[in-house]
Formats: structure tokens, C-alpha cells, sequence
């Protein structure tokens, strides 16, 4: 058969700008981040419903933010609750210190909040499978792709033995550890699995209130406890050698052993339960081409730090608003190198930090629990060590020094940038993200209307919001083409401290890009657009 104009050839078809392979919670994020810009989306899922497995229980507040900035605020609201950080416990079961991030808010939400991966992932689902441009294919596998200069071709199978032959322009797999997406492209994972084996086990009907996770570095027998929703409850057991094998389903009646010292159950009130081994691993690379790896598919670490699924979830936030700016001509595809540059040296950083917490406070090793105890209680007492304890400073800051992005000296500039409370000219208050939008804001910090001129005459067309910011306790200006907010609680003015007459800008994943005067904006413009198609400038 010829082709003609009504009749494409694959290598000139496409049925999608991106398709996500991998319906696990990862997956489901980067389709929702995809969806709320737009973006025409499949998601392929080779299960026939979300996950019922024990897996993530906590969210950190960036992630939170993410899913806020697809439209869910409402909806993750329901779903999480909101903690109180982590408890450590010494080895006789005392506590030692609780680590509660930097104040009981970090980016506008709480550091650490518990959570239902299944309730999470129906959410998600619900959601998605009503968006206008998003297709959800369940009991669906992808069991082959190629791809070419133009995109990607993707062979589906379905359940029933069905096959069919999909292109999409990327391709992202959020397929987890055992990813056939990584696998066909031939990259390999680097680092070491660990012997241990742990239970986990998901209970309901339970009585523990508290809000926070605790960490019992128990040497005989180190255990993890997370209080939930709704008298839902984790537990997680290093199990002794003989007591079972990862993988397998544990006997209720060790369940029942384990738990014993916290509470009775039965088997109803045993929501899942699963033996596991844990990993410290990292993909050799996350790009091949048009595919891109995210999630668990790129890396994998210890469940201890908490930060596997929300690891995956700045995956997605990084990547996603790069591919829709490629997809609709914004950018060049080069941009998309910087998902790597930036998130892999976090992601190696944190399953590094993970790695080393199990083998501190999980340690079955009697002296080395003693030593442990009595560092932390002599760190306690030092006011900066404490603070380095406490404020969760041990945990890896992700920061970007390359990628997309004006060097300068700033420290802000590469990190995530908070979410205080803000005032509009009326007097009601919010946060910050209320009046950002999804795609890049302009913040001018006490700027002049010449600044704006000038900033707006230099700088490349991107889609953009412009926030007029006043510091200190004068009322934002009303009228004018911009969007004009105060500081209502001290939180922003000492966030921008020093930078009255600069200009912040944000990415669409709420990363700062620049910070600079308007003076200096030529040379910021010549950084920014090195991979961007679109340069025109305005002349307003």
C-alpha cells in the first residue's frame, strides 16, 4: 500500500505527545502532571487495577506540592495525614530525638505526611481516567517499542491476547525496579541489593494516635511503626534468619507473634502483609534517546529515609513541563538532557543517605547500637549538631547546579523555592502557588516599572505570570497588568532578605532558574536560551 496524506506511515504518526508506561504512583503523577498542561497523554498499565501491595506510606511536602499543582489539593487532602516528622527510639526502646524538618511546614505543607499507596493510586486513577486528552489503558503491557528521529512506537498487548502498535513522541517508564523499559534499552542498575529480609504488614482497627513514624533500634530486633488514617497502621520487622524469604507471603500466625508487644489481631484486620529486601541502586543512565526513565525504573534505595516515592515524584515534576515545552515548540529537545543533570546527583545523594540510616539505626550489632545511642544523646546537646538531627538536615537538599538554569552566586538559585504566606491588595491571604500558575513566574521583588521594561524587553517569551512582590508591612499595590502581593506573616520577607530590586524566576517545577537586576538581565537572557526555540523578545 502507498502512503498518502489519509493513510501515515508510523514514523510519521502520532497518536500521543507522551506515553507513560507504568501505572504505579509515580506513573499516575507524571500522567496528571502531563494532563493539567495539556499534554496528550496515554498510560499504560499491564495490572487490570491499582496496586493493593504494601509499598510508600510517606509523602514529603514537595511532593504534596506536585500533586497541589495538578488541581488535587481537595483530593490529596482526603487522602493523607498530615504527621509530625519521624521518632527515633534507642535501643532499649527510649526515645532519642524526633526529626521534624526545618518548622512543621515545609513549602506550604506538612514535612511528612502517612498515607494509603492503594487509596493514593485509586485517587490518582478516578481522577485521570475523566481528563479530556489523557487515555488509560489497564490490563494493558507493553512489550516492545522502537524508536526513530520522530518518536517512539509502542507494541501493546492486552489480556485478552490483543495487539496493537501506539507512537507517541516520548516516552517516560515508571515501571518500577524491574523496569522492561530499561531493560530493552540495555541499562543496567549500579550499586548493591541487601540480604535482609524485613515483614511489612498493614493493619486496620489499630490504637496508636500518634502522627508521627517511629524507628525502634532494637539490635535483637530493629522495627519501624507508621500510624495511618482511620486506625490504619505499618508495620515493619527485620526477620531473623529462617522466619521467612523475600518475596513470600509471612504466616499469619508470626504476624501475630511480632505483633503481639502493640496490640491483638485477626486476620481481618490484616490488610496485606509481605517479606522484602531492600536496595541501593541507581541506573547507569535515565535517557536513551526518546525514553526516559523515572521512579523506582531509576532508582532504588532503602525504605528507611522515607524518600523512595517522592524521589520518583521529582522525577516526573522535573521532567514533565520540559516535555510539554519540547512538544509544543517552546524548547529545543536538548532541554531535555537537563532532566539527568539535575536530578541524578539527589537521587544518588539519597539512596546513599538511606543506605547509611538503616545501617545506623537498623543495626543488629549490639556495640554498634550502644555507640550509636550514646553519639546521638552527646549530638543532642550541641545546638548545631541538634539542629542537624532534628531539622532532618541529614537528609540530602536537592539543589541544582547544572541543568536549566543562569549560574550566580545566589543561593537560591537550583533549589526549590518555598511557599509562604502572602497578602493580596484586599487583605486575604494565601500561599504563594495560589497566585503562581503552572507555568513560569517572574517575582520582581520591590522593582521599579523601568525594571519591568527592561526585564520584559531582554528576556525570551516564555509562558509566564509576572508577580509584583512588596516586602516588609506595606500593602501591595493595586491595578496595573500584574498580579501584586505582601508579606502577611514576616515568612516571605525573610525568605527574599537582601533582595529588594531583583527579579526571582520560577520553573514550572517551583525550582528557581534566576535571580538577578534588571540590569543584569541580557546576560541572564543569553543563559536561558541556549535551549529554547522561541526567542523572540517583547517590545512592550
Amino acid at each position: 500500500m502507498h502512503e498518502t496524506e489519509t493513510e501515515p506511515s508510523s514514523r510519521d504518526r502520532r497518536d500521543f505527545r507522551v506515553a507513560v508506561v507504568g501505572g504505579g504512583p509515580v506513573g499516575l503523577t507524571a500522567a496528571a502532571l502531563l494532563a493539567a498542561r495539556n499534554v496528550p497523554v496515554v498510560l499504560v498499565e499491564r495490572n487490570a487495577r491499582t496496586s493493593d501491595d504494601a509499598k510508600a506510606i510517606s509523602m514529603d511536602a514537595e511532593s504534596v506540592r506536585t500533586l497541589h499543582q495538578c488541581g488535587l489539593g481537595e483530593q490529596v487532602r482526603r487522602t493523607v495525614l498530615p504527621g509530625t516528622g519521624v521518632r527515633f527510639h534507642d535501643r532499649r526502646g527510649r526515645p532519642l530525638f524526633q526529626a521534624r524538618g526545618a518548622g512543621p511546614y515545609v513549602f506550604g505543607h506538612a514535612v511528612k505526611s502517612q498515607f494509603s499507596q492503594p487509596e493514593l493510586e485509586a485517587m490518582l486513577f478516578d481522577w485521570l481516567k475523566n481528563r479530556p486528552g489523557v487515555d488509560v489503558r489497564m490490563s494493558t503491557e507493553c512489550v516492545s517499542y522502537e524508536q526513530d528521529g520522530t518518536g517512539v512506537t509502542l507494541r501493546l498487548r492486552t489480556a485478552g491476547g490483543d495487539e496493537e502498535d501506539l507512537r507517541a513522541d516520548y516516552l517516560i517508564g515508571c515501571d518500577g525496579g524491574r523496569s522492561g523499559i530499561r531493560t530493552q534499552a540495555g541499562i543496567q542498575m549500579q550499586g548493591r541489593s541487601f540480604d535482609d529480609v524485613w515483614l511489612v504488614a498493614d493493619t486496620v482497627g489499630d490504637q496508636h494516635n500518634d502522627r508521627c513514624s517511629m524507628h525502634f533500634g532494637n539490635p535483637v530486633r530493629p522495627y519501624v511503626i507508621v500510624p495511618g488514617k482511620e486506625g490504619r497502621c505499618r508495620y515493619e520487622f527485620l526477620l531473623r534468619p529462617g522466619e521467612g524469604k523475600a518475596g513470600e507471603k509471612p504466616d499469619f500466625e508470626l504476624v501475630r507473634h511480632l505483633l503481639s508487644p502493640f496490640r491483638d489481631i485477626t486476620p481481618d484486620q490484616l490488610e496485606r502483609a509481605v517479606n522484602y529486601r531492600f536496595h541501593g541502586l541507581v541506573a547507569e543512565r535515565w535517557q536513551s534517546g526518546r525514553v526516559f526513565l523515572a521512579g523506582d525504573a531509576a532508582h532504588m534505595m532503602p525504605p528507611f529515609a522515607g524518600q523512595g516515592l517522592n524521589s520518583g515524584v521529582r522525577d516526573v515534576a522535573n521532567l514533565c513541563w520540559k516535555l510539554a515545552l519540547v512538544g509544543d515548540g517552546t524548547a529545543r529537545p536538548a532541554l531535555l538532557e537537563s532532566y539527568e543533570q539535575e536530578r541524578r546527583p539527589h537521587a544518588e545523594a539519597t539512596v546513599l543517605a538511606s543506605v547509611r540510616q538503616g545501617e545506623i539505626f537498623m543495626t543488629t550489632d549490639q556495640r554498634r547500637a550502644h555507640t550509636r545511642d550514646v553519639a546521638v544523646r552527646a549530638m543532642l546537646r550541641i545546638p548545631r549538631t541538634r539542629d542537624y538531627l532534628e531539622r532532618l538536615q541529614y537528609l540530602p537538599r536537592a539543589r541544582f547546579t547544572q541543568g536549566w538554569l543562569a549560574p550566580g552566586a545566589d543561593p537560591l538559585i537550583g533549589a526549590a523555592f518555598e511557599q509562604p504566606r502572602i497578602q493580596d491588595p484586599d487583605g486575604a491571604e494565601s500561599r504563594l502557588d495560589t497566585v503562581l500558575g503552572e507555568d513560569f513566574a517572574l517575582l520582581g521583588i520591590d522593582v521599579t516599572e523601568d525594571d519591568w521594561t527592561t526585564v520584559r524587553r531582554t528576556l525570551p517569551v516564555l509562558p509566564l505570570r509576572e508577580v509584583d512582590v512588596v516586602l516588609g508591612d506595606r500593602r501591595p499595590r493595586t491595578g496595573g497588568p500584574r498580579i501584586a502581593v505582601g508579606d502577611a506573616d514576616g515568612d516571605l520577607e525573610r525568605l527574599l532578605e537582601g533582595r529588594s530590586g531583583s527579579f526571582v524566576l520560577l520553573r514550572p517545577d517551583r525550582y528557581v532558574a534566576a535571580v538577578f537586576a534588571a540590569w543584569q538581565s541580557t546576560a541572564t537572557a543569553r543563559e536561558l536560551s541556549a535551549h529554547l526555540s522561541r526567542i523572540e523578545r517583547n517590545t512592550a
